[in-house]
């Protein structure tokens, strides 16, 4: 039978190997947990990378998609390049047979002033044909020319019956046609305008280029040169050293300006 020192040993000898085992319990669990939140970091880390990356992407793609988009405005200047595809237009647009494809003469009356006009009908069909048709009808007696520019683009922009840039004949139409290759619209020019980044958005609104204008070309191209002044451009000299109401280098002109009547043949 075991003595009470030698009793009192082993027990001391168990609570010793107790003590150790209990340590190396803690030392795995504390390792566990340490793992455990070392995971849950990494994970939460994880997380806000992609968080990061998508968000990331989507403001990158949401400023690339704002410096890449292409204003829009009711009758806006912008352009000249390759011709949007054809087009399909509404039965209510002037056929582009009325053109004739041949070269029509006439006069565009400007505040009581009448300049002399010529208009393509070989290389800008639709649009001479919707220029005649409208000026049969005397849709432009009366009509306002209701922007001018004097600043990089030189025009002065007529035909719209509202007289704030919004108005047309009640449809459009396109395509572009003619737009010169090099984005340069010499003086005398008559083109129409359009929406920026429309071909098919074309109507009665038109401008007349008083001095040689670079217009950038757009997503949809150039603008429809559609005829030219021959005389009398020395009207719209007047009216555009005059300014715009406003001083700016966009806005309404100064000299009050109105179309009259227009003949062709």
């Amino acid at each position: 039978m075991a003595t009470n020192k030698e009793i009192k040993a082993q027990a001391a000898a168990r609570k010793k190997a107790y003590d150790a085992k209990l340590a190396q319990v803690e030392v795995k669990a504390k390792r566990r947990k340490n793992d455990n939140r070392f995971a849950v970091v990494i994970a939460a880390g994880a997380l806000i990378l992609s968080l990061a990356a998508t968000y990331g992407h989507q403001a990158f793609t949401t400023a690339q998609t704002a410096a890449t988009a292409t204003p829009s405005a009711s009758a806006s200047l912008a352009s000249s390049a390759s011709p949007t595809p054809a087009v399909t237009n509404a039965a209510n647009v002037p056929s582009a047979s009325l053109a004739e494809a041949r070269t029509w003469l006439g006069h565009l009356n400007v505040n009581g002033r009448n300049l002399k006009i010529q208009l393509d009908g070989k290389n800008a069909p639709q649009a001479v044909a919707n220029f005649i048709s409208l000026a049969k009808k005397g849709f432009y007696n009366g009509v306002s020319c209701h922007r001018l520019t004097t600043q990089g683009i030189y025009v002065l922009q007529c035909g719209d019956p509202k007289g704030d840039g919004t108005g047309g004949p009640g449809y459009s139409w396109g395509p572009i046609e003619n737009a010169p290759a090099d984005n340069v619209y010499k003086t005398g020019v008559l083109a129409m305008a359009r929406q920026g980044g429309n071909g098919s958005s074309m109507g009665s609104q038109f401008f007349i280029v008083y001095k040689d204008s670079t217009i950038p070309s757009d997503s949809a191209g150039g603008y429809t040169v559609f005829g030219k002044i021959v005389n009398g451009m020395t009207v719209i000299d007047g009216i555009a050293a005059a300014g715009t109401t406003d001083g700016s280098g966009d806005g309404k002109p100064k000299t009050a300006t109105t179309l009259g009547a227009i003949s062709v043949q």
